[in-house]
């Protein structure tokens, strides 16, 4: 893994983070995006001190197309390629249908799904050149439905219904597709501050890990779709 380049959207906080951590202690090089600078900078700057690796922070906004394009062409005038894509930015609003705004329903299908499109579609020429992994951080809401969700869970429905259809694209040209599917994380997500309340939920970095093993698993071998559940939710 030693040398090759990732480009993680959402990378400044929570799951995107942990996994850049991740990668960086494998001598991955790393791209890191989202909206807000000051996050990525500091993100950036931990990552760089920690494991003296090379660390690109772009601002850049997953729900336009035009910010992706120009984020990936970042990193390649940086590193010449594009190893792996980690599809990670993703927002959450929850509200009873009569109560959910337009303007909810709009930012959380474009971030969510079309987001990811964004995203795919701006490194799909570099990811097959390098003959590449894209891993997409879904949730269990991509199969579990739930009250208030409607927004969220037809993203993510849909999300994992397009990551699917995209491995079988893809693979033709070597290029691996997996969507990550977790459960209840201990992040900053829709609002949340981690604390020890939150102890018995999975952490980002058992997202790290298993992002690092799923690159480190023999290329004969796929796991398309990853679901990932705490293993004693009854010690909440």
């Amino acid at each position: 893994m030693k040398d090759k380049v990732a480009l993680i959207t959402g990378g400044s906080k929570g799951i995107g983070l942990a996994i850049a951590h991740s990668m960086a202690a494998n001598g991955m090089k790393i791209a890191i995006t989202g909206r807000t600078l000051a996050d990525l900078e500091e993100a950036k700057a931990k990552i760089q001190n920690k494991y003296n690796i090379e660390v690109l922070a772009i601002q850049s906004d997953a729900a336009s197309y035009e910010s992706q394009v120009i984020a990936a062409a970042k990193v390649m005038d940086q590193w010449g390629k594009i190893d792996v894509l980690i599809a990670n930015a993703g927002v959450g609003h929850f509200a009873p249908i009569d109560e959910l705004s337009v303007e909810q329903w709009k930012e959380t299908i474009d971030v969510n799904l079309t987001g990811v499109f964004y995203s795919v579609k701006s490194v799909v020429e570099a990811i097959k050149a390098s003959k590449g992994y894209i891993i997409t951080i879904a949730s269990l809401a991509g199969t579990n439905f739930f009250e208030q969700g409607s927004a969220y869970n037809a993203s993510k429905f849909g999300l994992v219904g397009f990551t699917q259809a995209i491995m079988l694209d893809l693979r033709k040209y070597d290029v691996k597709v997996t969507t990550i599917m977790p459960g209840s994380v201990a992040t900053y997500f829709n609002g949340n501050i981690p604390n020890e309340k939150d102890s018995w939920k999975i952490q980002p970095e058992d997202i790290g890990q298993m992002v690092i093993d799923l690159l480190k698993m023999n290329p004969r071998t796929l796991p398309s779709k990853v679901e990932v559940r705490p293993s004693f939710p009854h010690k909440k």
